[in-house]
Formats: structure tokens, sequence, C-alpha cells
């Protein structure tokens, strides 16, 4: 719509004679998005973006939709209303019928204010007296079961993934799957001190055999596309999502919050099931999140890359996917050898005519190009062609140097969005602290893993800086949404507090500086005051009496993203565990969490899937969650943390130092159990339930 109507002089007259119009970043203003993007749902059945809705002054929505053609469309769909038609008849009736719009458009918000109640159902719907924090009865772990009974049933057993086109990564789904996959991994996972691998409850109620598949369905999706079009074959990074349904042709969008979640969820896979392209995938992504253009100057990480360029510097006309797409002429030219380039033109299925089918590209952008993609072995290859396998990987390397360094020479790279958003940075946090303390504990770890792990370590502990200084007012614990050029004028919102709780306590686990504990913390009882709801627990996206919102919706569901309740109720459950269940406004970490579950418990019991992220925390709702405590020095204690970190997550427990090099004096203030271990004695102890219990002594 931008280039059909929006850069239309015809329609930015409708426009600025008869509306007020109004351009939101949904990345900035996500909370306005999603209620109006309800709206739309309710109103249509379905919803997406672009978002087009007309308010009332009073914001009250009259009328909405997704795309609208603009003149002379010849997008597909384009035979529905012009939006030059809907500006001319929204004009028209709002001048004859004024009153009757608004009378309307108040009755269409109480009734979105009733379709918008995520989180608001469950203690209602039971009627009963319940303290806030009891824990939520109804959720046990047959969720589980009926979550992946979900994922099986929609697995697509040809091309992998879930359901049919377009197909999106979802990493918060494919962690589940993959947290079911590690309670059957191999028995040399068992620490010493440990009873058994995995957690035996999880195992017995969802089924060995059923937890094995989920593993597996995970890790087939994975690998597909890593090998896929939606992954950028020469440079780094995953676009958005895949229009085909074998992950050939993307939407090449890239987004950070995509490639910061698929990080750790490759790294999972790799613990789990330990493949070279897995590990590949892992640095992969690692350095697209730590290198230019994404990573900034300054320490934070920037939002995306556009999907369009121009193909060349002295185009004007922006076509998507230029950057990335390539004719078999232009590879032949730029590899410089027929029968190499014969070589990469089979292993990226390249082909004349080019690889994307005509019903793909609806703006005729991509005829004769070809998406790389891994179309074929190595192994495949060298026997049609009568050369070794070691010769095509030779070749396959060379070649795709030479496209790359070709591609950085010649083409302007897509535009970036500089915002640096505190809750996708707090995922990207998160990742990198995690596969650092996982790279350099590897038993395999050369010193080249060590040294790319010191580096995505120091890229967290530099972003963490920034968003502190940057997007912190220390004073009064407030976080801010958006820098660019300087904060933005947003303030935070639920998730900007849990994503980036939850990365600092990963870093923290990843650094043993307890700085970083202290400072999620502090957030996390902002996040309390701010966000809770008292009356039906849960926290709501936004502050209460915000002026520009007409609802205050709850975020329960996850989506492209996790859904913050779902990773609040989880930091919370984890900074119980590390920090001895303390109490805030008289109300224990623990009891926040179990009221956080219960808010979504009639929705969870109904579609347990559509919260996969919440599922983590419905086990240590169940089974309680534990906190390893590693204390003195001694070169036993190093393998065990070692250990610890290259488990695949499946375990609901904490790690937490003290003595050695660890940095712990505020965490020995802040947690009067671990403040009793002795520091100087070397031991791995497990505290749970007020009491911590030596399990090993060295």
């Amino acid at each position: 719509m931008e280039r059909e109507s929006f850069s239309n002089p015809m329609i930015a007259s409708l426009l600025n004679r008869h509306f007020i119009p109004l351009k939101l970043d949904r990345e900035e203003r996500p909370d306005v998005d999603r209620i109006y993007m309800n709206y739309v749902q309710a109103m249509n059945g379905s919803g997406g973006w672009p978002l087009n809705v007309f308010l009332t002054p009073d914001l009250e929505p009259l009328f909405g939709g997704t795309y609208f053609p603009g003149p002379d469309s010849t997008t597909p769909g384009a035979n529905r209303t012009s939006f030059e038609g809907i500006l001319k008849k929204m004009q028209e009736v709002w001048a004859a019928q004024q009153t009757r719009c608004r009378q309307s458009a108040e009755e269409i918000t109480q009734q979105l204010k009733a379709f918008a109640q995520e989180g608001t159902l469950a203690p209602r719907q039971r009627g009963e007296d319940q303290e806030d924090g009891d824990k939520p009865d109804a959720l046990e772990l047959d969720l589980l079961e009926e979550a992946y009974g979900h994922f099986e049933h929609r697995f697509d057993n040809q091309f992998s993934g879930f359901g049919r086109a377009p197909k999106f990564p979802t990493p918060v789904n494919l962690r589940f799957l993959l947290r079911l996959g590690a309670q059957v991994r191999q028995k040399e996972g068992v620490l010493a001190w440990e009873k058994s691998m995995g957690i035996p409850e999880v195992r017995d109620v969802v089924g060995e055999a059923e937890c094995r598949k989920a593993g597996s369905m995970a890790i087939r999706t994975l690998e597909a596309m890593a090998k896929g079009g939606i992954k950028d074959q020469l440079g780094e990074g995953f676009a958005r999502y895949s229009v085909t349904r074998d992950w050939s042709l993307p939407h090449f969008e890239k987004m950070l919050y995509d490639n910061a979640q698929l990080l750790p969820t490759y790294l999972d896979a790799y613990l789990l099931s330990p493949s070279p392209l897995l590990l590949e995938t892992v640095h992969d992504l690692a350095t697209y999140l730590t290198s230019p253009p994404l990573h900034s100057t300054s320490g934070g990480f920037f939002s995306a890359e556009d999907a369009d360029s121009p193909s060349t510097a002295v185009d004007s006309e922006k076509r998507e996917g230029a950057f990335y797409v390539w004719t078999l002429k232009e590879l032949q030219s730029v590899i410089g050898n027929d029968r190499d380039a014969d070589v990469l033109a089979r292993y990226y299925g390249v082909q004349e005519n080019g690889n994307v089918a005509p019903e793909h590209d609806a703006h005729d952008e991509l005829i004769n190009q070809n998406v790389l993609s891994i179309s074929q072995r190595a192994s495949i290859i060298a026997k049609e062609l009568g050369m070794s396998k070691s010769q095509i990987q030779s070749i396959v390397t060379e070649g795709r140097v030479k496209l790359r360094m070709h591609r950085e020479k010649t083409r302007p790279r897509p535009v970036l969005d500089d915002k640096i958003v505190t809750a996708w940075n707090g995922l990207a946090i998160g990742g990198l602290a995690r596969t650092a303390a996982v790279l350099e504990s590897l038993d395999e770890a050369t010193d080249e893993d060590k040294s790319r792990a010191m580096r995505y370590r120091e890229a967290a502990e530099k972003a963490a800086t920034f968003i502190k200084t940057e997007l912190y007012d220390e004073l009064d614990g407030l976080l801010w949404r958006v820098y660019r050029e300087g904060r933005g004028d947003t303030p935070a919102f639920a998730d900007d507090y849990a994503f980036l709780i939850s990365g600092l306590i990963d870093l923290y686990e990843a650094t043993f500086d307890d700085q970083y504990l202290a400072f999620a913390d502090r957030l996390q009882q902002s996040q309390i005051s701010l966000f809770y709801d008292t009356h039906h627990s849960g926290f709501f996206s936004t502050t209460a009496g915000a002026p520009d919102l007409i609802l205050r919706l709850k975020d329960g569901m996850d989506n492209a993203e996790p859904s913050a309740n779902g990773v609040a109720a989880l930091n919370l459950y984890r900074l119980s565990s590390l920090l001895n269940d303390p109490e805030f406004n008289g109300t224990r970490y623990s009891a926040y969490a179990n009221g956080t579950l219960e808010a979504f418990s009639a929705e969870m019991i109904q579609h347990p899937y559509l919260f996969a992220g919440m599922l983590e925390s419905v086990v240590a709702n169940n089974l309680g969650i534990r906190s390893v405590v590693i204390s003195g020095t001694h070169e036993k204690l190093d393998q065990e943390i070692n250990q610890i970190r290259t488990r695949p997550s499946g375990l609901t427990e904490t790690l937490a130092r003290i003595g050695g090099s660890s940095k712990s004096r505020w965490l020995k203030a802040r947690n009067e159990l671990i403040a009793n271990v002795d520091e100087t004695k070397a031991a791995v102890s497990i505290c749970e339930a007020g009491i911590c219990k030596d399990e090993l002594i060295y």
C-alpha cells in the first residue's frame, strides 16, 4: 500500500482533506496495534498487515481491514473495493451520519472489550474464593501431552514444519518440542548426584516415544530451515517466514526477534542431536547478531533489515529480494569456471529460468531469479560428476565466498531499521549469553570456539550495559521501549520487562556476575508494580491510565514472539529459585507466578498448544524448580558447571555460583540460604523449598 496508495497524490489529497492520517510504527507501539488488530479479527474473522482502521476522535473503531488495492493495482485480490472507494464512502457516511457513527463505534468498543478478555476468564468462570497465588490445580502435566498431540497432528512429514504455506519458524513452539525431546536424552547426560535423566514425571505423562518424536520433529524442521531459502545461504541470518511449504522462498525481511530466538533454539537442537549443520547454524546466527549491520557500535541490536532493495547502486527502484537472488548467468559470470559454476548451480538449485514459481511472484520481480537453498547433497553431486565429495565441498566453500564478496561489493544492502527495541534486545542478550556459556563448556571446544564464545558473551554484556545506560531510569526503576538517535518517548511495555529480565538471568548464569541478577530483580519489582492485575492476576501489556488506549489487554498466547505472561511467569519461578522466593508487596515471587498461570488457565485448558511458552512454567508449578549452587574452587567443579551448561534445556533448575571467580556479594545479601553456604567449600548444593543440601563435596 505504500507504493500503490500512500505515495499516490490523489489518495494523499483525499486522506489529508477529509481525515487525520496517522502512520503508526507497530514495533514501537505494539499496544495500539494489538487493540485494533483484535477489532479487525473480530469483525472480519482474520487480520494481518498492513492494518488500516478508521477511528472516531475518541479513538473508537468504525471500520477496518488489511490490504486495500490502490489505483491501477496489479496485486492479486485487487478486484476488491479500492482504498479510494473506501475513503470516499467513509467521508460520505461520517458527514451525513456522524451521531450514528459515534454510537456504532461506542457499541463496537464495548463488544471489543468482551472479545478481548484473555487472562481474565479463569477466576470468574470458576466463581471460587481463591487467594491470589494459590496453585492452579487444573493446570496438570497432561497439558503437555495435549499440546504435543496438536503439533504431531500438524507436522509436515514431507517438508518438515507445521501446517502448510506460509510457514513461520515460531521458535517458542520448537523449543517446547525440544524440551520434551530432552527428557529422553542419553544416559551419559546424567550427573553423578542426579537420580535420573530428564524429568520422569514429564516423560511418564507424555510418553517416551512421544518425547523422542517431539525432539525429532523440531530437529527435522530446524535442519530443513537451515538448508532452505529462508536462511541466507551466503551471509547469515533467517528471513521472517517462508512463502512456500518447502522453505524455499522467503519473505526476505530479517527480524531481530526471529534470529534472537532461533539462536538458543538451534543451540538446544545441537545439544540434543549434535551435527555439523546445527552447530554451523548456531555460529551463523550468533555472528549475524554480533556483526554489522545488526549490531550497533553503541552496544544495542538494531531491529530489522528490509526485504526490498535496488538491484545495483545505480537503480532507483527497489525489488523484493534483490540483494539475495541470482540468475544462472550471473552466477556463472561470478564463479568464472564452467565446472565450478555447474557444481554451485546443482548445490543451490539454480536454474536457467529461475526457481521461483510465477504464482509466488505477483509483481514480476523474480523472473529468471533464483533463491539459493541447499538442494542437493555434496555426495550426490560428486557421484554424478565423477568427483570426490571433498572436491565438491571445496568448490562450494570457495564459490560461496566469491558470491558473497560480489554481492557485498555490487549490491546495495536492504534498508536497516535502526531502532533499538528493549524487548528484542533482551531476547538477543539471553540467546548470546547462553550460547557463549555452552560453546566454551563443550568437551570438543577448540580455541576458535572459545574465542567466538567470548565475543558472543561480550556482545551480550555490552548490550545489557547499553540498555541500563540509555533506556533505564535508575531512580524510579523504569524502562523505555525504543532508542533511535536518543531515547524515544514510549515507556516500556510488559514484554520489554519480561524479555530483558529473562536475558539478564541467562547472562548471570553465563558470567556468575550478580550485577545482572540484581538488575533483573529490580526490573521484576517494577514490572509487578506497573502491570500486575491485582484482581485477576497476570500481567497487562500496558500500564494503567494510558490516555491513548481504549483497552487494556493481556498477552498470553505465543506468536512470532513469546507471550509476555509466559516469559514473566518463568522469570518469577527462576528468580524465586535463585533468591529463595522473596516477597514483594507482601506476596512471594512464586505466588505471582502461580497467579499468572491461573489467569490463563481457562484458555490453556482449552488450547494448550497456543501457550507453548507457558507450559514450562506449568512444569515448574507442578514439580518445583531447584537451584544448583556451586561453591568453592576445584577443577572438578568446573567440569560440573560445564556438564550442567551443555545439557539441552528441559530441566526446571537454575544455576548459581559463589566463591571462586564469581561476583556474588549482592546475591549472598539477597538470599539468606546462599549466605549460609560456605563459599570456600568446594561443593555442589541443591537449594529448594527453603533448604540447601550438599550433594557433592570435593
